[in-house]
């Protein structure tokens, strides 16, 4: 999504209410480094943070953090016409939640977005 938004083209992508679950590469790391040293964690983990956003909400960070204009939307029926099948990709989402690393008291250096944006383009 950055090139886009760079050029002041980034937008929603539909009607941008689908979810877009996140981590921070830093947090993503972390998460990895604590599962291979504990012998005692085993199981499925969503290696997501507690705090997914909406593709609207991920695109306006993302525009506020590059300090650009976003454009108002992608048209669903232009993304459908350009990407056929793959449209959906971008248009469904998932809100997906890291119930495991949570169960696990797990930490998160950037639980929210615009940190973790901030801190990735700074």
């Amino acid at each position: 999504m950055l090139p886009p938004f760079r050029l002041e083209l980034g937008a929603r992508l539909g009607d941008g209410r689908q979810w877009m679950s996140w981590i921070h590469i830093d947090d993503y790391v972390a998460q990895v480094r604590w599962m291979l040293r504990d012998a005692g964690i085993f199981g499925v983990f969503n290696m997501t943070t507690p705090h997914p956003v909406t593709n609207a909400e991920f695109a306006h960070a993302l525009a506020q953090t590059l300090i650009v204009r976003a454009s108002s939307f992608a048209p669903t029926f232009l993304l459908r016409l350009v990407l056929g099948e793959r449209a959906s990709l971008l248009l469904e989402g998932q809100s997906v939640l890291p119930r495991q690393l949570q169960a696990h008291h797990a930490r998160f250096r950037y639980p929210e977005l615009f940190s973790a944006l901030r801190s990735v383009l700074a």
